[in-house]
């Protein structure tokens, strides 16, 4: 007689969420001299800031802790012009600023704004100044005399600190040789972290079981497997 199959338990979806506080932040040397500028301020450099890394490397975690300390006013880079009217002095921040369309008047005239008002704008990108196409000449000068602080791909260290503080969140134990298999394995990406715990996660609950390597490189597997679909 065939024994009924165990049923799998469907996990809630408990809205989890990684933390975007300056608690939440996982410190190592390819994050560290951006992490130090974030908190001097007021006390920056240039009253603009550009945060330049690649995807997944943290630059939308530090710009927000940065908006929350300093109660910025977030405008979209495509969207700027509209917006002069409100900013006065306050800080503002535009993130993936070479993502889309710029708004080459609206930053132009941001930046003297705030310049003028002796307040900080921070911009994050994915690549610098020099390659967002900028046409308006005047505005080319003033982003040459902006900080600019590089965000490196996260290194071994950030890696295992992300992963195991996305786990901690979820009140999930998990051994640090899986951990460190994790680190070995993935795509080097904050982004691509949240996606594996989340659906390490996911699997653990349904199958009801603990999160082993054996599990890790199973998920890791289907989800590198999955994007191999998508890029045919």
């Amino acid at each position: 007689m065939r024994e009924p199959e165990t049923p799998r338990q469907l996990p809630l979806d408990l809205g989890h969420s990684p933390g975007f506080s300056r608690d939440h932040l996982v410190v190592s040397e390819a994050n560290a001299q951006a992490a130090a500028l974030i908190d001097r301020w007021p006390e920056w450099p240039a009253p603009v800031v550009l945060l330049a890394g690649p995807s997944g490397s943290g630059k939308s975690h530090l710009a927000a802790i940065w908006r929350e300390h300093s109660g910025a006013l977030q405008l979209r880079a495509n969207d700027i012009s509209a917006h002069l009217g409100e900013i006065g002095a306050a800080p503002v921040l535009i993130d993936d600023a070479d993502q889309g369309r710029l708004d080459q008047d609206g930053l132009f005239h941001l930046i003297n704004t705030v310049r003028g008002a002796g307040s900080t704008l921070l911009l994050t990108a994915r690549s610098f100044p020099s390659a967002w196409g900028v046409t308006l000449a005047d505005l080319a000068s003033r982003l040459k005399a902006a900080a600019t602080v590089e965000i490196e791909e996260p290194d071994d260290l950030l890696l295992a600190g992300v992963i195991t503080k996305l786990f901690a969140d979820r009140q999930v134990e998990v051994e640090p040789h899986v951990v460190q298999f994790l680190v070995r394995r993935i795509e080097r990406s904050l982004s691509t972290a949240i996606r594996v715990v989340e659906r390490l996660d996911r699997a653990a609950l349904e199958q009801q079981v603990r999160i082993t390597r054996s599990l890790a490189a199973e998920t890791v597997n289907a989800l590198d497997a999955g994007q191999s679909e998508l890029d045919l």
